[in-house]
């Protein structure tokens, strides 16, 4: 409420801003105190819109004229550079004038003390700050205040610079905050973008700690593509370190994944590591016997007796973790006719089955090619939607059985994703033979990568002929074009590389 004091200096703070020649007439107007000639004078604010002279009208964009107007875009990134710093001051008192729109107007008020009507204080005792702020955006100002430090905010947090500038900036650092913020407080479209950002950026490195963060924040969509990255990238993902810092209902789900496309001793080593990380977490010691009981019933969806005999005896069978009789039971499992029960899962995951991109419509030999001198055969392609690399499948000897040394690799923009020496032996026909890559190789839509192999081999080959520009692979469209890295004739209408072997 606003006291008679408050009013008054209100009004005398509106007389003293009037023009002159408004201040005289209204003061003539009062002196004659005759209420009949007081209402033939307009109200006082309407003689400041209007201005009645002897000529004509003037409306009050004529009397005040606005200054030039300032490049709307330039402006507005001037003001919120400066308001990062929280140095923004206003020296126009007609300072909306400048700003033609209410977003314009917005972004000046962001981090400014300009009409501000609420502030925070926010900091570590001894080093805290006092922060402008509007109290149409309090509720989640105070959220954020209360979850980082000002700088932190202002140069990182998506969140204010989009309530007041609409203005969406997104870092890793700051999108799960930033979204948490949308989600609380009922901002859809920031929303969106958080995860559209967390999509695009999704890798094996982040897809276990986001597909917890999905599952937090209801986000189906994002669940799916987390789940796409960890089932073809199963092995990345087990050893990266975001795994480590899932909660245990994530690790359960990834444990029990069907098509998890891993061996089942990197599944075992990771549930270990994750085991370990909890028990700093709980203020624990790393001892096995802790290791065991933060894992708990989770530890039985491990499929180790589906780990080959070399790979449980010389890892699980030594780690501690089992007991004794479970140590013993699975190596019964493995060698007697009569198997004992188990708690432990023992079929087989069924992991993802490989999809193949053949892009000739026929293959030939002649006397004189295809031959190999150490030259690359290369080709670049583009996809429609994420898929996964796993490898190439290649032509063989066109002479017989033979055996060949092949060097693949895949690049994007000059930058390589993936590569893999290893041999494969052909039996003479004119099928094709996968050579993979270690791990299968995340691949963007619509970006050409380039899919090279230098072949090492005294026998001629078979070679593709007919090629396609464009095929479609189930839900996958795939576009070639020729690669300048090739130097022994592979092109779009013939050569090597007549497969991709993908997961999508």
């Amino acid at each position: 409420m606003v006291d008679a004091k408050g009013r008054n200096m209100k009004c005398l703070t509106f007389l003293l801003m009037l023009p002159e020649s408004v201040k005289s007439k209204s003061s003539k107007g009062s002196k004659k105190g005759s209420p009949s000639s007081s209402s033939k004078l307009p109200p006082v604010c309407y003689e400041i819109i209007t201005l009645k002279s002897k000529k004509k009208k003037k409306m009050a964009a004529e009397i005040f004229p606005m200054k030039k107007p300032v490049s709307s875009a330039t402006t507005v990134e001037q003001y919120q550079q400066q308001n990062l710093n929280n140095n923004n001051t206003i020296q126009c008192c007609n300072w909306q004038g400048l700003y033609s729109t209410i977003r314009e107007r917005n972004a000046v008020m962001f981090n400014n003390e300009l009409m501000a009507d609420v502030h925070f204080v926010v900091g570590q005792s001894g080093g805290t700050e006092r922060l402008p702020g509007h109290k149409q955006w309090e509720a989640l100002f105070s959220m954020l205040c209360s979850m980082e430090s000002w700088q932190r905010i202002t140069k990182r947090s998506g969140s204010l610079m989009y309530i007041y500038c609409d203005e969406i900036d997104l870092s890793a650092d700051t999108v799960l905050a930033t979204l948490y913020a949308a989600k609380k407080y009922i901002v859809p479209h920031l929303a969106r973008a958080c995860v559209n950002f967390l999509e695009t950026s999704l890798s094996a490195k982040n897809a276990c700690i986001l597909l917890s963060q999905s599952c937090l924040f209801e986000e189906p969509d994002l669940t799916q593509r987390c789940w796409e990255v960890i089932d073809a990238q199963a092995e990345l993902a087990l050893k990266s370190d975001g795994f480590c810092d899932i909660d245990t209902q994530t690790l359960e789900s990834i444990l029990r994944r069907e098509t998890l496309n891993a061996k089942e001793i990197i599944v075992f080593e990771a549930a270990l590591s994750w085991a370990e990380a909890e028990c700093h977490r709980r203020e624990m010691n790393t001892s096995i016997d802790n290791k065991r009981k933060v894992l708990g019933q989770s530890i039985y969806l491990i499929r180790i007796p589906t780990m080959g005999l070399d790979d449980f005896a010389n890892g699980a069978a030594q780690s501690g973790v089992l007991t004794l009789n479970e140590t013993n039971d699975i190596f019964l499992w493995y060698t007697a006719a009569k198997k004992p029960e188990l708690q432990f899962a023992s079929e087989p995951r069924k992991g993802l089955t490989p999809q193949k991109c053949h892009r000739f419509q026929s293959c030939a030999y002649r006397s004189n090619q295809w031959r190999y001198r150490g030259r690359c055969d290369s080709i670049q392609f583009a996809v429609d939607k994420r898929v996964f690399i796993a490898g190439f499948g290649l032509y063989g000897s066109s002479c017989g059985s033979a055996e060949y040394t092949a060097k693949i690799e895949l690049k994007r923009q000059g930058l390589v994703l993936g590569t893999n020496l290893s041999k494969y032996f052909s039996d003479g026909s004119s099928n094709t033979f996968p050579v993979w890559f270690e791990y299968p190789v995340q691949i963007e839509p619509d970006t050409f990568y380039t899919a090279s192999v230098v072949l090492d081999g005294s026998e001629l080959s078979y070679f593709g002929q007919e090629g396609m520009t464009e095929v479609q692979c189930g839900k996958v469209t795939f576009q070639f074009q020729c690669s300048s890295d090739s130097t022994n004739g592979t092109g779009v209408q013939g050569g090597q590389i007549p497969e991709l072997i993908f997961y999508a």
